[in-house]
């Protein structure tokens, strides 16, 4: 329709403009919020002829490495897939996503659509836009400003479920998630994913212990499309679908990041795809699939430093920094911490104390930055874990860590708005690729 074409060209008009001036590749919200201003319906009018449906991505912790291995298994697959690829996760960043792969005459050529969405934005989308399927990942506190408590976050994944017209993707281990299949319609078809039995014992790692205590939870039986991790090391894992393997099994593949989140993730995504493809499903592709796909900008992503490597960590909440501690407690590093309060940080930093950070203690934390860095700083004296400096400023700190740890392997935790300001200083150095933009994979 003629309003949708004129919403189309502003927006591509928006998005040039926020590029020439360094808006990076084309995550910002603006051109989104100039195609809603013309077009209010423009979310439902180009998503209504894509021909395999909507899935949606959501939960606390994994949305955006989840949505780019689902995306790449179906692109394995054979599928055209439309994702926002640069991880701005609210509706008007879907919508600037749209707009740099729309032609001039709008309508988006692919064949199914993927969007990680904020949990919150979900609804708003979910509103303009029904879902066909939704992979919903867990719950866990964060950003408390926005979210308050876990069960404020649990009833909106609920609500997104019950948007959803065809299917839904469950996680198996978090009762929060779980217990939202009691919820839907009988029309809905419920896939799972989880932790095999054999390591039952590892579910700690991923939720945060207290979410459990005091729940009487029993995980439903397995079917023959539900998908079970049983990790091998920490880069290497099996994926059985069903109790027995009754549906088949991937692996042993080795993933390009490691630690369990990352494993769970390719769990979720792969038996997201087989529930997508149904009999169309294929375990080369999706092997071949798992072990070439790079980690999203600033989730684990490994940058190489003069010939050493840089992990560039992403963290935002209790459960998501507990996990990164525990998955590089074997490879100590010199280490610097970057944590914002900015609103798509969360402006309560309080979830800092809900954190041990113990494991890094022998070595230290070398530099605390960002507009929290002092009391980054102060929390990790409380643990006796000794800091060597704190400067705010994150140019100047990522300057002097890098300076002062030249030939070392290094590593940088960071809260999200952080994130992006040093993977852009970083990428400006190194010559990295845009976010949101893939350097070549690697083969094998």
């Amino acid at each position: 329709m003629l309003r949708t074409t004129i919403a189309t060209l502003a927006g591509k008009a928006a998005r040039r403009a926020a590029r020439l001036k360094g808006g990076g590749a084309g995550g910002s919200a603006l051109p989104g919020l100039v195609a809603e201003k013309i077009d209010p319906a423009f979310l439902a009018h180009t998503l209504a002829d894509v021909p395999g449906g909507i899935v949606v991505v959501s939960g606390t912790n994994g949305k955006t490495t989840t949505t780019k291995m689902l995306v790449a298994i179906l692109r394995a697959h054979g599928k055209r897939v439309f994702t926002n690829a640069t991880g701005s996760n609210f509706t008007r960043g879907v919508i600037s996503a749209m707009l740099a792969e729309m032609p001039l005459r709008g309508g988006l050529e692919a064949d199914i659509a993927v969007l990680e969405l904020d949990e919150a934005h979900a609804l708003h989308f979910g509103r303009a836009v029904a879902p066909t399927h939704a992979l919903l990942l867990n719950v866990a506190r964060d950003q408390l400003d926005r979210f308050a408590e876990i069960d404020h976050t649990a009833r909106l994944l609920t609500q997104l479920a019950a948007m959803t017209t065809d299917g839904v993707v469950l996680n198996r281990d978090d009762p929060f998630v779980n217990r939202i299949a009691t919820t839907l319609a009988p029309d809905v078809d419920v896939t799972w994913f989880g932790l095999d039995a054999s390591v039952a014992d590892r579910i700690g790692e991923l939720s945060e212990h207290d979410s459990r205590e005091q729940e009487d939870f029993a995980p439903p039986a397995a079917g023959e499309c539900d998908g079970l991790l049983a990790p091998i090391d920490e880069e290497s894992l099996r994926i059985t679908f069903g109790a027995a393997g009754e549906g088949g099994a991937l692996g042993p593949v080795t993933l390009r990041q490691r630690g369990l989140a990352a494993m769970i993730n390719a769990t979720a995504a792969s038996a997201s795809a087989k529930h997508l493809l149904g009999a169309g499903f294929r375990h080369e592709a999706t092997e071949q699939a798992l072990r070439t796909v790079a980690p999203p900008f600033g989730r684990g992503e490994v940058i190489d430093v003069d010939g050493t490597p840089l992990d560039l960590v992403l963290v935002k909440n209790p459960a998501g920094f507990t996990v990164a501690l525990s998955t590089y407690a074997s490879t100590p590093a010199a280490t610097m911490i970057a944590i914002n309060d900015d609103y798509a940080d969360g402006r309560d930093v309080s979830w800092l104390y809900d954190v041990s950070f113990e494991s890094l203690r022998a070595k230290g934390v070398a530099l605390t930055s960002g507009v929290r860095g002092w009391d980054m700083a102060l929390r990790l004296q409380y643990d006796d874990v000794p800091v060597a400096a704190t400067e705010t400023d994150l140019a100047r700190a990522l300057t002097t860590f890098l300076a002062d740890h030249e030939g070392e392997p290094k590593r940088i935790f960071t809260s999200y708005t952080a994130m992006l300001a040093l993977r852009r200083m970083l990428g400006e150095r190194y010559d990295l690729p845009e976010m949101g933009v893939d350097a070549p994979e690697a083969k094998g």
